[in-house]
């Protein structure tokens, strides 16, 4: 049960993560150019509050990673992270208003039936 929630926490802050720097890089732009052009842009995408609350989430991710990598096996714990991707695709079609294809949608349902499968062996 622990376990569980380590993991539930860690692809929490993941998916947090994504979402916060996906919102300070729509501020910043996209990043292209030449080299000055890119690294003025790289310099106020690190100072977006978004992108630094972002990588800050990503890095708190780790610390739970690494308590959880302590206790379950790898074999286990990296395909369950792929739920991250179930909640990343929720979060970008009804947060972001990304249009999301039903062949992606079909994706995600595989997805949560292999993380079933994982979740029982």
């Amino acid at each position: 049960m622990k376990q569980i929630f380590l993991l539930l926490i860690t692809v929490g802050l993941n998916v947090a993560g994504q979402y916060l720097m996906k919102q300070g890089m729509g501020q910043v732009g996209v990043i292209g150019g030449s080299l000055p052009v890119m690294a003025n842009s790289l310099t106020k995408a690190f100072l977006n509050p978004y992108v630094i609350g972002g990588v800050g989430a990503y890095g708190f991710s780790s610390i739970f990673w690494l308590i959880l990598l302590s206790r379950v096996e790898l074999s286990y714990a990296y395909p369950a992270l792929s739920i991250g991707y179930v909640l990343i695709t929720l979060v970008s079609a009804f947060l972001l208003n990304e249009s999301v294809s039903p062949l992606r949608w079909l994706a995600v349902a595989v997805i949560c039936v292999g993380v079933i499968l994982l979740s029982r062996s």
